[in-house]
């Protein structure tokens, strides 16, 4: 059921802000429970995201928000892949590869040399998405979410 050419992906607007946080905690909740961590970034997106050089994406299809995914910078070079979550109605018609696709475009073109993130060994669709976009398995370290149990990222070279 791959659509992928019918999503439109398009930068942040507060007008979608409701979005970030209610698609979040949709899936959030469907397999986990919402953490504090997470609230820090869903109460406050322009805050905790934007203000500090990150970027904030949404997946339209057919007018409607469906997915929405974070650029989050750490430092010049380093960048997580963070808060994405698509409706469960629209999972499969590739909003996520779309969603995250453009997150790691915007990464390069922000300079990174590091775009990392950190799943849980559940999602098995969300982590074969992200190995076929070019993630790999690293050390997992410290995080602050009990799920996690994954960390994935992709190394850019530098021309």
């Amino acid at each position: 059921m791959e659509e992928q050419t019918n999503v439109q992906v398009i930068g942040y607007q507060p007008m979608y802000k409701a979005y970030f946080k209610s698609l979040n905690i949709e899936w959030i909740e469907q397999y986990f429970k919402v953490e504090p961590h997470d609230l820090e970034q869903l109460d406050d997106p322009e805050g905790y995201i934007l203000s500090k050089g990150g970027q904030i994406f949404f997946a339209l299809y057919k007018g409607e928000v469906v997915g929405t995914v974070a650029l989050i910078k750490n430092t010049e070079s380093d960048y997580e892949l963070a808060k994405m979550g698509v409706t469960t109605r629209y999972r499969g018609i590739g909003a996520g590869k779309a969603l995250c696709a453009k997150a790691i475009e915007a990464a390069q073109e922000a300079g990174a040399t590091q775009l990392w993130l950190e799943s849980s060994r559940q999602l098995t669709p969300a982590l074969r998405m992200y190995s076929q976009l070019g993630f790999v398995e690293v050390s997992m370290g410290e995080t602050p979410y009990s799920r996690a149990d994954i960390k994935m990222e992709i190394q850019f070279v530098k021309a």
